[in-house]
């Protein structure tokens, strides 16, 4: 018989937008949103930049750092002093796989920030270039757990698992690079405005101000993306990595997922939001509040172009890793056996619901989801549409993903801590 749950309250949903996507001749991909009445402009150029040739690792780091910082007609102070004039705020980002520019700029100084982004992009300088250093710091405790963790589930080499040895270049040409990496074919730009001005009162106006500054900028693709894994689902089992030297536990899973937006994976992010999503989550209750095992936990559906796999992420005091696999584990199996409860599954509903509203509220976040979801090849409305289709999921739906997905039979879990694991344990 299926629980029917109590009814979810209607989430504010955002302002009416107005899309205009197209790729320019240079192969940027490029999308314009218009929020009327939006006082700031927020532009997002994501670059495909995954660390996929281990000899460019110190001289990615490198560019990363000191791209946006001049160019041949701009020092670096008036790179400054220009941004200042325009009230811009320039920053860059670098994941996994992506180097990510962000620019805030209030609505009526967007086409000087374009401008001041091309001349960034089309004639960089970076002057003397130091000496790349040979030696590169250890990995920590949680990056050693992290890599074993994938190594096991997925499979190897592969960036995301293997450390290159970092190998000093006594001569980086970062401008070399920057026209090798920094490209427009296989990058995305997405441009939120707002506030009209005077020569761009539309999506249109936006986009011929995007093509005049950057119709120029050529190149790629750099094929800088992350490979999938060897494996398409996670190796279950158990992991026991020892360290005398660490000072806490630390507890890593990989369990099989499906990644949005396909068929599925609403009711698994149910599941898992039901799980460790949120502060009233199992996980919670039973490690931190029941047993005070842990004081960090979390779980969430990863996916990126190497795969998806559901991870719990926990850490407690040293000593305590084999107590809290088991309780993990323990954890994984009642819910997959039994599912969740009425009351678990209306919570679930209404944090997942809410949480577009959060990933929203502000124009910054707004154009961060935006360009991830056009740089992974999804809607831009996606997350907009979400809370409709959390309300058509039941929880019969949310019981049969937890028994299918959340199985400690099909479940990695790894643990590093300063104590051996008990015999059975692998090292």
């Amino acid at each position: 018989m299926t629980a029917i749950s109590p009814s979810r309250t209607a989430i504010r949903q955002p302002a009416a937008r107005e899309t205009l996507r197209t790729v320019l001749p240079n192969g940027l991909d490029t999308a314009v949103v218009r929020v009327p009445g939006a006082p700031l402009a927020e532009l997002r150029l994501v670059l495909p930049y995954a660390r996929v040739e281990p000899a460019l690792l110190p001289t990615q780091e490198l560019l990363a750092a000191r791209l946006g910082t001049a160019t041949t007609v701009r020092d670096r102070q008036a790179v400054a002093d220009r941004a200042a004039d325009l009230g811009a705020e320039f920053s860059t980002v670098v994941t996994a796989e992506q180097l990510v520019l962000s620019v805030s700029v209030p609505g009526e100084e967007l086409p000087g920030a374009l401008e001041l982004l091309a001349d960034l992009l089309l004639r960089p300088s970076y002057g003397p270039t130091p000496t790349v250093p040979a030696a590169r710091p250890a990995p920590g405790t949680r990056t050693r757990l992290r890599r074993a963790q994938l190594r096991h589930a997925f499979g190897g080499p592969h960036p995301l698992i293997d450390d290159a040895p970092g190998t000093g270049v006594p001569e980086v040409d970062l401008l070399a690079l920057h026209r090798r990496l920094i490209v427009p074919r296989g990058a995305v730009l997405l441009v939120l405005s707002g506030q009209s001005t005077a020569s761009m009162e539309s999506t249109e106006g936006v986009l011929a101000r995007v093509r005049e500054e950057l119709g120029e900028w050529s190149g790629g693709p750099s094929g800088l993306h992350l490979p999938p894994f060897t494996r398409h689902e996670p190796e279950p089992g158990r992991l026991a990595l020892h360290d005398p030297s660490t000072d806490r536990a630390l507890l890593l899973t990989a369990g099989p997922a499906v990644p949005a937006p396909d068929p599925g994976h609403t009711a698994l992010h149910l599941a898992q939001v039901v799980l460790g999503g949120h502060a009233s989550s199992r996980l919670t209750r039973r490690l931190r509040e029941t047993h005070g095992l842990a004081y960090a936990v979390d779980a969430r559906i990863r996916q990126n172009r190497a795969g998806c796999w559901l991870e719990i992420d926990c850490a407690g005091a040293p000593g305590t890793g084999h107590r809290l696999a088991e309780e993990v584990t323990a954890c994984l199996a009642e819910l997959a056996e039994a599912g969740p409860t009425p009351r678990e599954a209306y919570r679930a509903r209404r944090y997942a619901a809410g949480f577009t509203r959060f990933a929203l509220a502000t124009r910054a976040e707004e154009a961060s989801a935006l360009a991830g979801f056009a740089a992974s090849g999804m809607d831009l409305d996606w997350l907009t549409r979400y809370p409709d289709a959390v309300a058509e999921v039941t929880d019969n739906h949310i019981a049969k993903a937890a028994a299918h997905f959340l199985t400690p039979a099909r479940t990695l879990v790894a643990t590093l801590d300063r104590t051996p694991a008990p015999e059975g344990g692998n090292q």
